[in-house]
Parts: structure tokens; C-alpha cells; sequence
């Protein structure tokens, strides 16, 4: 590891201070808007999952931006959500030309892009122009699952300026084109190197999951159980650290107090429901409890 590297153990003290601050005198545009770019018709869950996230952390407003038929289906389950119909593949996902319903939401203050997409039906050409529509993009980005995955299987790996990335192992072996059980082997490295090769925040997902910064500093995170090896729980992530983002924490503090966060609904879900019967659905309802924990330092 070089030199200028430092590595530091997350705790309860350092994350509760990138907790955005609430003010009585504020409205929903105080807290930030979150464009979700999500979904598809083969994980309508994964919608719905990471934009309730990002209500639940904070953020004013959490727009989903799916395919056509993902919108009553996410609707059904919150009336809190709002939508911005993509249009729709054959396959049911969003379809390659999709970046031009895109232009009338460059208000938003945090977006993530990859829940649930899958790589079919023009999905992947269109990740990749929304990647270079963004490339230059002053809003903090989330980039995750088949946004990544998209990128991978692209000769141009770039991200935007402004981005965290949120593989788990998998995924930046793809990414690196390095075997996954080296990746697992030293996940500190991999997640730096990654950090350095992309000029991104990389949240390398898992046990102890590592936070990569391209200035040298490397956080590792502490909290989390089994209870969060369920499919869905990555997507929860993901509305987290959006909504940190769109309240105005900066990249850094949302990917440490994100992945803190994210842990912590493991162990609180876990100690009514143990760690083998809880739902990536039941963890949106645990954030409350999870910020309340924080703050009471």
C-alpha cells in the first residue's frame, strides 16, 4: 500500500457528524430531489426499494425513473414516490433512447443510476449514454449493479465526475478484470486501486465493507450481519447515500455514513426478526431507528 494511503475504522462519532443537519424553517426542496434511475419489468422491487430509501434518509423528493410498466407496480406499494416514464423495450426494461426524456430533470440535486435495470432489451446503450451525457455532470452521481455492470462490458470504462460507485466483489471483478477471489483476497487494495483507476469513490460492498477515496484516505466500515445478504439490500444502499447527496452531503460522508447506516439496519432488524428471516423490504422501515441510534451519541 503507498504511503500516502490512510486507512481508517468507522465508528458511531465520526459518521454522526455527515449526518445532514434538519431546520424547522425549511419545505421539501430544503432536503434535495433524487432522480432514481431504476427498474425494469425482471426487478420492479429493486425501484422501489432504493427510491423509498432515499425518502426515508432525508431527501425531499425521490423520483423514480423507470420503464413504463415498473410505474403501477412501485406506485401500488407508495403513494410517496413520483415517476418519469422512460418508455418501454419489448423485454419490459428502459429502452436505448431513453436519454431524451431525461433533459427535463437536471434540477436534481443527487442521482442513481442501476437498481434493477438488468443489461437487456437497449439497456446497456442506454446506461452508456447516460454515462457520457453526464460525463461532466456537477451532481453527485450513485452508480450501482447494472450500471456497473453495463460499464464493464464497454472498451470505455468512465465514470462522471462526482461519482460513488457501490459494487460488491463480483462486480468490480468485472470491472478490473481481476478474478473475484483476488478481489477477495485483499479487498483493501482492489477497492484503492479501483479508486485510483477511475478517479471515483469506490464502497466495496460486503463484511466489512471498504470505502475507497482517490485522495488516499480509505474508510472501513464496522456495522452490518448476514441479515443483509438478501437480494434487494444493495439497492437500499443505494437510496441511502442518494438521499445523503441530495441533502448536501458531500460524496465522502455519504458513502461512509451510508455504508454505516446500511449496516446498522442489519443488526436492528435482526434483533426482532434474527438474522436468517429478514427481507430487504423490511429494512427501509429499520432507517428510522438507525438514525435515532446515530444521533444519540
Amino acid at each position: 500500500m503507498e504511503s500516502n494511503v490512510s486507512i481508517t475504522n468507522l465508528n458511531k462519532e465520526i459518521v454522526s457528524r455527515f449526518l445532514p443537519q434538519r431546520t424547522q424553517i425549511s419545505n421539501k426542496g430544503t432536503y434535495g430531489n433524487v432522480l432514481n434511475i431504476a427498474g425494469s419489468m425482471f426487478y420492479p422491487g429493486a425501484a422501489y426499494l432504493s427510491s423509498i430509501s432515499a425518502l426515508k434518509v432525508g431527501a425531499g423528493a425521490s423520483m423514480l425513473a423507470t420503464a413504463t410498466d415498473v410505474i403501477p407496480i412501485v406506485a401500488s406499494n407508495s403513494p410517496d414516490i413520483t415517476f418519469l416514464d422512460l418508455g418501454q423495450s419489448s423485454l419490459g426494461t428502459i429502452p436505448k433512447d431513453a436519454i431524451k426524456y431525461l433533459d427535463g430533470v437536471a434540477n436534481s440535486h443527487a442521482i442513481s443510476i442501476g437498481c434493477g435495470l438488468s443489461t437487456l432489451g437497449g439497456t446497456k446503450q442506454f446506461v452508456m449514454n447516460f454515462l457520457q451525457k453526464y460525463i461532466d455532470s456537477q451532481t453527485p452521481i450513485i452508480i450501482d449493479a447494472d450500471a456497473i455492470n453495463s460499464l464493464a462490458a464497454s472498451n470505455k470504462k468512465v465514470f462522471p465526475l462526482n461519482s460513488i460507485i457501490t459494487p460488491h466483489p463480483l462486480e468490480l471483478s468485472r470491472l478490473l478484470e481481476v478474478d473475484v477471489k483476488e478481489i477477495q483476497s485483499n479487498r483493501v487494495k482492489w477497492a484503492w486501486e479501483a479508486s485510483k483507476y477511475f478517479d471515483c469513490i469506490v464502497l466495496l460492498k460486503g463484511h466489512e465493507s471498504v470505502i475507497a477515496i482517490p485522495n488516499g484516505k480509505i474508510f472501513i466500515n464496522p456495522t452490518g450481519n448476514s441479515a443483509l445478504s438478501k437480494a434487494g439490500a444493495g439497492d437500499v444502499l443505494t437510496g441511502i447515500i442518494a438521499g445523503l447527496c441530495a441533502q448536501g452531503a458531500t460524496l465522502e460522508n455519504a458513502a461512509c455514513l451510508g455504508a454505516y447506516l446500511h449496516g446498522l439496519l442489519g443488526e436492528i432488524a435482526s434483533r426482532t426478526q434474527g438474522e436468517y428471516s429478514v427481507l430487504a423490504s423490511n429494512l427501509p422501515n429499520v432507517i428510522p431507528m438507525a438514525i435515532k441510534e446515530i444521533l444519540s451519541v
